[in-house]
C-alpha cells in the first residue's frame, strides 16, 4: 500500500487498499487510513467496501513490490548479512557483531530507516530488543514511521502486563481458555508455574512461560526453505454440485504441477485438500504422500465434502507438503522491520 501511494500521489490521502475487484475479491492489504475504518488485509472486499464506503482498491503489482523488497534487502545487507526474511515487508535482522554506528542497534535501525527513506521515499517502523519475541512486538508498537527499543534492562517491566494474545500461538480460542483459569497477561503467567499451565495448555505452556518472562532463544533462520505449495479458486457463484467440485480439482491440477515445476527438484511429503463453504467455514484433509496424484486429491475432496453438511462450496484450494531441514544462527536478535 505504502508503494501504491508512493508512485500515485492521488491516493496518499485516501483509504486505499490492494487486492482484486471482483465480487468475491479478498484484500491482500490496505493503508492506516483505511484501517481506522476497521479494514484488514485477508477481509472480502465487500464487507471492506461497508465499513469504508469510499475505499479505493487498486489491484495488485507483485513485480513492483518484489523489486523494492529487494532493494530494502540490499540496505539491510550493508549493516548485517544475519537476515531472517518474514515477507516482502518485514524481516529480523541480527545485529549483535556488527561495527556499524560504534555497534549500538538503536542507531542502526535508525540509519536504516533513514536509507529506506531517502533512498525509496518509503517509511519503515523498527522494533529494537534483545531477541525475535519482544522485538516483533516492540516493531507494532509505534506505527506508522516509528521506532521502539526494549533494552536488557527493561525486559521485564515491558513484557509484565503483556496481553497474553501478543504472543505468537496464542490465538483467540486460546486465550479465551486461558482466560478462563485466570490468566490474561504475562503477570499472570509468571505466577504460575510450567508444571500447572502444562495442565492447561500443554507442550505449549513452556513456550508461554518463557515468553511471559521475555525469553526466546530462538537463532535466525537465515537459509529458509519452502515448506509448502498451494493453489486456489473462488468461485464467482458457490456451486453445490459433485461434478463441479471435481472439476474444480482437474482444473487446479495442471497450474499446481507448474508451480511445482518452478519451485525445482523437492521431495513431496503430503498432500492436501481445502474446501471453504458459502458460510465462510472451511475445512482441510490432508494425508502422507511421496507424489502430487490427482486421484489422491479428489479422494481427499470426498472426505472434506462428507463434512459440507448440505452447504454450498465457495472456494476449492491444493496444497503440497515437503520434506525439509531447517538452518538457524544461534546469534542474538537485534530488530525487526515492517
Amino acid at each position: 500500500a505504502a508503494v501504491e501511494m508512493r508512485d500515485n500521489p492521488n491516493l496518499r490521502d485516501i483509504p486505499i487498499a490492494v487486492g482484486g475487484n471482483g465480487p468475491r475479491s479478498v484484500l491482500s492489504t490496505c493503508n492506516y487510513i483505511a484501517r481506522s475504518y476497521g479494514v484488514r488485509s485477508a477481509m472480502p472486499n465487500s464487507k471492506a467496501l461497508r465499513l469504508c464506503p469510499d475505499l479505493v482498491v487498486v489491484n495488485g503489482r507483485m513485480d513492483v513490490y518484489k523489486a523494492v523488497s529487494k532493494q530494502i534487502r540490499a540496505i539491510f545487507e550493508r549493516y548485517t548479512d544475519i537476515i531472517e526474511p518474514l515477507s516482502l515487508d518485514e524481516a529480523y535482522l541480527d545485529v549483535t557483531h556488527s561495527d556499524h554506528c560504534h555497534g549500538s542497534a538503536t542507531l542502526i535501525a535508525q540509519k536504516i530507516r533513514h536509507d529506506i527513506f531517502s533512498e525509496l521515499n518509503l517509511t519503515a517502523s523498527a522494533g529494537v530488543a534483545p531477541n525475535k519475541f519482544l522485538a516483533k512486538i516492540a516493531s507494532d508498537e509505534n506505527k506508522p514511521n516509528g521506532q521502539c527499543v526494549i533494552t536488557p534492562e527493561k525486559v521485564s517491566e515491558f513484557v509484565h502486563d503483556l496481553p497474553l494474545k501478543k504472543i505468537h500461538g496464542i490465538g483467540p480460542k486460546t486465550a479465551e481458555k486461558l482466560k478462563s483459569h485466570g490468566f490474561e497477561t504475562c503477570a499472570d503467567i509468571r505466577k504460575s508455574s510450567i508444571k500447572q499451565l502444562s495442565l492447561i495448555m500443554g507442550k505449549f505452556a513452556k513456550v508461554i512461560y518463557e515468553r511471559s518472562h521475555g525469553i526466546d532463544n530462538r537463532g535466525l533462520e537465515v537459509s529458509r526453505e519452502r515448506k509448502s505449495l498451494a493453489i486456489e479458486r473462488t468461485f464467482a457463484n458457490d456451486i453445490s454440485e459433485y461434478s463441479e467440485c471435481t472439476d474444480a480439482v482437474v482444473n487446479l491440477y495442471p497450474k499446481l504441477l507448474e508451480r511445482l515445476e518452478r519451485v525445482g527438484d523437492r521431495e513431496i511429503s503430503k498432500q492436501g485438500i481445502k474446501v471453504k463453504f458459502n458460510d465462510f467455514n472451511q475445512t482441510t484433509v490432508e494425508q502422507q504422500s511421496d507424489n502430487c496424484s490427482v486421484d489422491t486429491f479428489i479422494q481427499l475432496m470426498d472426505k472434506a465434502l462428507e463434512r459440507s453438511n448440505n452447504r454450498q462450496v465457495r472456494l476449492i484450494g491444493l496444497t503440497l507438503g515437503f520434506v525439509h531441514s531447517t538452518h538457524t544462527k544461534d546469534n542474538q536478535l537485534a530488530f525487526v522491520f515492517d
